[in-house]
């Protein structure tokens, strides 16, 4: 970790240099020339640390003068991270401000229970159970008072082997393989049979292509040492070969609990926080970021990966306890995990003097402890890692003097915890505070603070609303919500939703609450909505039920980014649907929600990605025919989504991806057709979602019959009803009326 350092510590000063360089700062005399000695000064010692690092392992001389080079490296950054704070928070509050900053960290939290804590709720059991524990640790098997061990042996040398060239020889040519087959099996060897270790080794051996970088690994001194705890020597190796940017990167790891799921977003902004990706200008550091995570898991340093529908981006990972172990060792105690129960007493013992990243874990019953050294964290993390129940005890209540010790924190997560505001905390990025039920205010200055990047205050429902200058954060990437309050309401230090304006950056999801509120199109048009162009989900929700203005103007006017891919609109209150729906081709996930002055349906049946329909509470609907497929049969030159002449094969497939359908709690609907006037549409001309697989209909008590084409030709594999009487009578099991309309259909369920 003392590369890391050494690297945030060279930007921290470059930082102070460019500012002297604009004039921003003005070094007391005689200073500037120091801060460049300091900045050469590292330079030269990170030339040599790559060495050093290595020879630490056996020579004691050299692990002491690093162990002194990290000290004197922490105490630097803490000054020079000083400087930085005092000079934003200067220019935040202005030259009349005389408050000293503190040092910065962040908060996680997890509840991993001790082994005798998993036996005791272990103990009861019908006759017969059996428990099955899989463990490295002799010392577990006793406590669990196993009656029967079966240690697993290594791997044989052709297994060996087989698992090594699988994965060194990955996409090679054959005679790569056959030229490296030789020393490979020499290396296969030196793993002695020990599944990990040969997963370890053949990871690294893919990244080497030369012959000589083989026997290299074949040589390498790294074998003759001894495993200690937390030294595993094969993991050394593939350490060693990172680069230092990755290096840093994957010792930080070490601040999240063993066997924990990592959320890969989460991961990033950490890295992001504490210095250790950079952007360029082509390249943005949650690409950068992505790219890391993807070598490291390469290298076998994650485990159990789990990616998205596409395969293609990661989205969680695990250490292996060993890798865990191993990532421990390197930060020395700089990297800690503290578990806090109510057996323990509230004040944490200073027992962790060196560490500078630290995960509280807290039971749900546990006090918020005193926390000493605080000034000396870098990152203090308090979250619950399982899906726990929020806690309500007064006991939880996070103090506000530690809030303000966390002036120069960088990434702050107090998801579930007890706070009403805020101070002003100067260096943070990432700010999370996900299911605060008493959060009433965020910081008045927080437009001001041009670093944060990310901004998580989902399901805090006590914060109603956002202070002004929101709409200064141009660098923002994550904002869960964006409140909009009444006209009279609204005083000077309240954003309004021209604040959405500059927010070009933002991506992931958006929730924009109380547009019932917004007066006018006009109004409405100052959110530039349509140049979010890397928002993926969007809830627009038009609650309270005020009618301050037209609301089909104003949501005419919220035209949205065609790359949207996932839309909900709650309580809207126009009587007919924006023409900008057509836009919208990239979309694939739609939810339509108590729109209920709507008496027809948008023709939804145009928009070409669409994969999930949800419909609830429109209960003005009555009917629902070909408008809602989107086409007309009876014109020869079917208009496509942009008002042009479609393709035949466009104008002849209504909804041509849509997966799943669900319509819920439509009281006044009575008849769904697919018929036109003058005909009914047949299969030979005409295809209704051609790819349905799902269809839920519940809480429609008027609905006469569903479309007999629709059952008999869309490829359905799952139809449920409920709530629906005329329903539930006509297709009743074996006895219904139009029972055979629906039996070939693999699962029904009918309530």
């Amino acid at each position: 970790m003392s590369d890391a350092v050494i690297t945030v510590i060279l930007t921290q000063v470059a930082t102070i240099m460019e500012q002297q360089i604009r004039q921003e700062v003005r070094l007391v005399s005689g200073v500037e020339k120091e801060v460049k000695k300091l900045k050469s000064a590292f330079e030269s010692i990170k030339a040599v640390l790559v060495d050093a690092e290595k020879r630490q392992v056996k020579e004691e001389s050299v692990k002491v003068w690093l162990e002194k080079l990290k000290d004197v490296s922490d105490d630097t950054e803490d000054v020079l991270s000083q400087w930085i704070t005092a000079n934003l928070k200067a220019e935040i509050e202005g030259p009349g401000s005389h408050s000293s900053p503190t040092k910065k960290r962040r908060v996680w939290t997890d509840d991993f229970r001790k082994w005798e804590q998993l036996l005791n709720s272990l103990s009861t059991g019908a006759a017969g159970s059996a428990i099955l524990v899989t463990t490295r640790n002799e010392r577990v098997a006793k406590v669990m008072g196993s009656r029967y061990n079966l240690p697993l042996g290594q791997l044989s040398g052709d297994d060996s082997w087989s698992l090594f060239k699988r994965i060194a020889f990955f996409e090679r040519k054959p005679e790569e393989c056959e030229e490296l087959e030789g020393v490979g099996r020499k290396i296969s060897d030196k793993c002695k049979g020990l599944p990990l270790t040969v997963k370890t080794i053949s990871s690294l051996m893919r990244f080497k292509n030369s012959l000589k970088d083989w026997h290299d690994v074949l040589s390498s001194e790294f074998w003759e040492l001894e495993e200690a705890e937390g030294l595993f020597p094969p993991l050394m190796l593939s350490y060693y070969d990172l680069p230092s940017t990755m290096k840093r990167c994957f010792s930080f790891c070490a601040i999240f609990p063993k066997d924990h799921v990592i959320e890969v977003n989460n991961l990033i902004k950490l890295w992001m926080a504490q210095g250790y990706l950079s952007s360029t200008e082509m390249v943005e550091m949650e690409a950068i970021g992505q790219e890391y995570l993807q070598n490291l898991a390469m290298r076998s340093f994650f485990q159990d990966l789990q990616k998205d529908k596409d395969d293609k981006r990661i989205l969680s990972v695990k250490m292996h306890d060993m890798v865990h172990d191993f990532a421990q060792y390197l930060t020395k105690n700089e990297c800690c995990v503290i578990e806090v129960n109510n057996n323990l007493e509230r004040k944490m013992e200073s027992s962790h003097k060196r560490a500078r990243h630290v995960t509280l874990i807290r039971s749900e019953d546990a006090r918020f402890p005193d926390v000493p050294n605080v000034e000396k964290f870098f990152t203090f993390w308090v979250q619950s890692f399982h899906d726990s129940p929020p806690i309500v005890s007064q006991l939880d209540r996070v103090e506000p003097e530690l809030l303000r010790r966390l002036a120069r924190v960088r990434a702050l997560d107090l998801s579930r915890n007890r706070i009403a505001n805020l101070c002003d905390l100067y260096n943070l990025q990432t700010l999370k505070l996900s299911a605060c039920d008493h959060l009433r205010k965020l910081p008045p200055h927080i437009g001001r603070l041009i670093n944060l990047r990310h901004l998580e205050i989902d399901r805090t429902d006590s914060l109603k609303t956002l202070p002004k200058g929101i709409g200064n954060l141009k660098s923002l990437h994550t904002l869960s919500k964006f409140i909009i309050v009444r006209g009279n309401d609204r005083g000077e230090a309240t954003c309004g939703l021209e604040d959405l304006n500059n927010l070009n950056n933002l991506r992931g999801s958006l929730r924009i609450e109380g547009l019932g509120y917004v007066a006018n199109a006009d109004e409405a048009k100052t959110a530039e909505l349509q140049n979010k162009n890397h928002l993926s989900e969007l809830q627009m929700d038009f609650s309270p039920a005020v009618q301050t203005g037209s609301q089909d103007e104003v949501i005419e006017a919220l035209r949205l980014n065609e790359n949207l891919q996932s839309l909900q609109i709650s309580s809207y209150r126009g009587t007919t649907f924006p023409s900008w729906f057509m836009t919208l081709t990239s979309l694939q996930k739609l939810f339509l929600q108590d729109c209920q002055n709507c008496t027809y349906l948008p023709p939804l049946g145009r928009l070409p990605s669409l994969l999930t329909l949800h419909l609830e509470g429109m209960n003005t609907v009555k009917f629902i025919g070909l408008e809602f497929l989107g086409l007309d049969i009876n014109d020869n030159d079917t208009m496509n989504g942009e008002g042009g002449p479609a393709s035949s094969s466009e104008a002849k497939t209504a909804f041509p991806k849509l997966k799943k359908l669900k319509i819920s709690k439509m009281q006044s609907w009575e008849v769904w057709n697919v018929i036109s006037n003058d005909r009914e549409i047949s299969d030979e001309n005409f295809k209704i979602m051609p790819r349905l697989r799902c269809l839920k209909v519940s809480d429609c008590t008027k609905l006469k019959a569903l479309p007999p084409l629709l059952l008999q030709t869309s490829p359905l594999g799952k139809l449920r009803i409920h709530n629906c009487p005329l329903l539930q009578q006509l297709y009743k099991r074996k006895t219904g009326e139009e029972w055979n309309k629906i039996s070939h259909i693999s699962k029904v369920r009918i309530s």
